[in-house]
């Protein structure tokens, strides 16, 4: 089954600075994304019911743009991005999300991440 690559977008009331802390700092991304998280230099491990996973922080802009690469991923392209923004209409910040998923799970995946964000939203206080 061939990965594709998709994007979701959120509105997240919060202001980028406090949001980009709740994707990079480990014991924020155990709040939302993860049961558990540690760092070591830049490699983040994810752990879910027993089950660690390594990342790597392959890229980051403060207050704006984080991405990670997965050490196991079976293509070196394979990643998660996250990219943050203001709206110059309603001046709300908007949380876009890049990832990877099978073809057929994609809908999936992105119902994971709406779950996801509304965890996040909650933790922020939004």
């Amino acid at each position: 089954m061939a990965r594709v690559r998709y994007t979701c977008e959120f509105m997240v009331r919060s202001s980028p600075a406090i949001l980009y802390n709740f994707l990079t700092i480990a014991s924020s991304l155990a709040e939302w994304f993860c049961d558990t998280c540690d760092v070591n230099g830049d490699v983040y491990t994810f752990g879910w019911d027993g089950y660690e996973e390594n990342a790597v922080l392959e890229d980051t802009t403060d207050d704006s743009y984080v991405k990670y690469s997965w050490e196991d991923a079976e293509n070196d392209e394979e990643c998660f991005e996250f990219e943050i923004y203001k709206s110059e209409i309603s001046n709300d910040t908007v949380l876009t999300i890049t990832d990877y998923a099978d073809e057929d799970d994609v809908e999936d995946q992105k119902r994971l991440w709406e779950s996801q964000i509304d965890t996040l939203s909650k933790r922020i206080g939004a």
